[in-house]
């Protein structure tokens, strides 16, 4: 081959391989074919130590891998300052989404301005994020839902309806920088508040709230199942003595009911004989297991792929600059602006539900549940 036509063949090559790259499938940074490189979307979670975290980080991150994105998945140890650091860091890194599980929901102000500057979009993941107009979206499930349903299936189960009672009651809260927190207790609290005023549900330790608005007075902070077991501890040896037992404890979350449960262990209480009624969300496994087990009757099960999927369609579609789906722009004032949000209905699973509703879906397979 001549000279020549070696230096044409490499010219032919050269600008072969260009049209690929321009041709290729590749997400773009801005949904804008003249960008180069797939989009950066961060992803910032509370913590490792609750078993949802986790499992919502890693299956919104394949998602938006597997539809061609770049992503930083960060988990910020409930460290407030932490979880600056990490979006500051996204920031810098120049993410074009960041979707944040905010641990304080009224600490993210400043570096989300930055991010606003930077015309980088927010969505709140399942918690929302307050006193800053710098949240584009919210995707959750319906939070005041969640609590009618827990406090609905106490007045079913304990026939307060019908007259029953009067049953002992202990109400717990979530931690007092969730904002979800509110909305659970809100929701349980205004459909058992009617019997604690009737007297059908009696409160020992006299943590009997005169307003929804009280709810932080039985925080139990970080969503800590320790925490909460040391306060059930603290119940149980102050207000019950004798022959005296609790019959019903509303437990906005699962881990906060397995420290209650660990509690009940400690005490003596006997499924079957004496265990209370405990109420529940989030399906965690070990609560899934204590369902089967007798310790805990119900939890609220937020099938949270279903929010990864729906976040992760919002983010293609900020990306790509489409419409945003939402389904309800009233609800969610953060302080500075309603934020347009996306809510999902959680669903009530009982033991007798357990493997319909949990392994049949494949959220857990049956011999993790020792089925």
């Amino acid at each position: 081959m001549s000279r020549k036509i070696r230096i044409l063949a490499a010219v032919a090559a050269v600008a072969t391989l260009a049209l690929a790259s321009a041709c290729s499938s590749t997400r773009s940074s801005s949904g804008n074919d003249d960008d180069q490189g797939p989009a950066l979307v961060g992803i910032a979670m509370p913590t490792r130590s609750l078993e949802r975290w986790n499992n919502d980080g890693a299956h919104l991150e394949g998602l938006l891998k597997k539809a061609g994105y770049e992503t930083t998945l960060q988990f910020a140890d409930n460290k407030v300052d932490q979880q600056i650091t990490q979006l500051q860091n996204m920031i810098n890194q120049k993410a074009k989404v960041l979707v944040v599980a905010s641990i304080d929901g009224t600490a993210l102000g400043p570096v989300l301005k930055t991010a606003g500057e930077q015309k980088i979009k927010v969505i709140a993941y399942d918690r929302l994020i307050n006193s800053t107009p710098n949240v584009d979206y919210y995707a959750t499930f319906d939070n005041y839902k969640v609590g009618q349903l827990q406090g609905q299936f106490i007045v079913d189960q304990l026939g307060l309806a019908q007259g029953k009672g009067p049953f002992n009651l202990e109400p717990f809260a979530g931690s007092s920088d969730d904002n979800n927190a509110k909305f659970f207790f809100s929701g349980a609290w205004d459909v058992l508040k009617p019997y604690v005023t009737s007297g059908k549900l009696v409160i020992p330790s006299g943590k009997r709230l005169e307003s929804n608005d009280d709810w932080t007075t039985i925080s139990i902070e970080q969503w800590s199942s320790q925490k909460a077991q040391s306060e059930m501890d603290n119940r149980l040896n102050s207000f019950y003595s004798g022959d005296k037992k609790v019959d019903v404890i509303l437990s906005p979350n699962d881990s906060l009911a397995l420290g209650i449960e660990q509690s009940l262990d400690s005490r003596g209480y006997q499924v079957g004989k004496d265990w209370p009624l405990v109420t529940g969300q989030d399906a965690d496994q070990a609560n899934t297991k204590n369902m089967l087990a007798g310790k805990q009757a119900m939890t609220v099960w937020k099938d949270t792929r279903t929010l990864g999927d729906q976040v992760a369609k919002m983010v293609e579609a900020i990306i790509e600059g489409q419409t945003v789906e939402t389904n309800d722009t009233k609800t969610y004032d953060n302080g500075v602006k309603i934020v347009p949000s996306y809510l999902l209905p959680p669903v009530v699973v009982t033991k007798d539900t357990v493997k319909e509703k949990l392994v049949d879906s494949g959220f857990f397979k049956a011999e993790d549940l020792g089925l």
